[in-house]
């Protein structure tokens, strides 16, 4: 097999240090599982999720207690997209680019295009995959946050904790760049001996606040809520339910809306059908009354705060069939933003030449409890 990519290898990683980036937060902050080898596109991957313990009085006796059932449920990840950028050349325009920049400096920039577009789609994915599983809501929906201080970071972290996330180091704040210029904004930041150092004053870049480490990312969502309006509830609510009764009302409650019941804001898992929506685990947080108001937020931006172990992509390139297939060169290019693994395959054909970039990814929230959104 002609050794046609590696002699192009080094203008490929240093295209994809200059070529325009957007900012990607999420990727980096979840589980990045890159060994999903064996599961194909539309194969589902499972994972297992223990309930909460019951907890039992001990009484001395001569027999072993027989102990309590437990349920292990589970939850499905799907590698669902299979995407490549396809880049053609002639002969002649390899000859024609080269009496000017070059076809190794152009064929360079395309291919950090390629990785670009699709880390972007990537981390979009994964972002609105993780915000419409969020369990509760802060935040002023249709207001950037962070106007006048970051008081917001510790009512995040409140949900966060009180569900019972392990506060290790691991756990990540993802803001859009409105969101992140308000917070450069705050004066008591941008004091050296108020922050402890001038990093942000000096280099702009975010600190960790609350035991949450801060990130941007372009792919963070505009949420556009549904057109429900006055719903009650039907039915009274118990601490710990997910599913929720209504009536009264008209219009749509989507996925990934916001409902305020009671003294919590609740995000949607799964839309209004046949009068009940389910909310986020771990459900409700307080019992309330039948026929109270259940009201739906407004249009927002998505920002939220999750553990590494809340979300995960699976991020592989394509299956080749045994034998493999017309490339005639094939090698793996790892981008330095994502930190995603691309394919770059060379195919030959009729005085014509084309370069893929290519990746298959699928992504799935798995603990709801380890996810808070943050409205704005």
């Amino acid at each position: 097999m002609p050794n046609v990519l590696t002699d192009l290898a080094a203008d490929i990683y240093k295209a994809a240090d200059t070529v325009g980036r957007e900012l990607v937060g999420a990727i980096p902050s979840g589980t990045v599982n890159g060994g999903s080898e064996q599961a194909a596109v539309g194969q589902k991957v499972k994972s297992h999720f223990t309930r909460e313990s019951t907890v039992n009085n001990i009484t001395p006796a001569m027999t072993i207690p027989e102990g309590d059932n437990q349920t292990v449920d589970n939850k499905e990840l799907t590698m669902t997209k299979q995407r490549g950028v396809q880049i053609p050349w002639t002969g002649e325009e390899i000859g024609f680019v080269n009496g000017g920049a070059g076809f190794e400096t152009i064929y360079g920039d395309q291919i950090a295009q390629a990785m670009r577009k699709i880390a972007n789609e990537a981390e979009a994915d994964f972002c609105g995959e993780i915000y419409k599983n969020a369990s509760r809501s802060v935040g002023v929906a249709g207001t950037t946050p962070f106007g006048s201080n970051f008081n917001v970071i510790a009512e995040v972290r409140q949900i966060l904790v009180d569900n019972g996330m392990p506060m290790d180091g691991q756990a990540s704040l993802i803001l859009n760049t409105a969101a992140g210029t308000k917070l450069r904004n705050l004066a008591q930041l941008q004091k050296a001996n108020e922050a402890g150092n001038d990093v942000l004053l000096r280099q702009g870049e975010l600190l960790n606040l609350q035991g949450l480490m801060l990130k941007e990312s372009a792919g963070v969502q505009l949420h556009t809520k549904g057109t429900g309006v006055d719903y009650l509830l039907n039915g009274a609510v118990a601490v710990g339910d997910t599913s929720i009764d209504i009536d009264g009302g008209t219009g749509t409650i989507l996925a990934g809306d916001i409902v305020t019941i009671g003294n919590h804001a609740y995000v949607v898992g799964t839309a209004l059908a046949g009068g009940t929506i389910i909310i986020n685990d771990p459900g409700a947080r307080e019992a309330v009354a039948d026929n109270a108001a259940v009201t739906v937020s407004a249009t927002r931006t998505a920002n939220f705060a999750f553990h590494k172990s809340a979300a995960e992509i699976a991020f592989r390139a394509p299956l080749n069939p045994p034998g493999g297939d017309a490339a005639v060169d094939q090698m793996l290019v790892q981008d330095p933003f994502s930190g995603l693994v691309f394919q770059v395959s060379a195919y030959k054909g009729y005085h014509k030449a084309m370069f893929e970039v290519a990746a298959v990814w699928g992504f799935k929230a798995w603990k709801d409890q380890f996810i808070a959104d943050l409205a704005g």
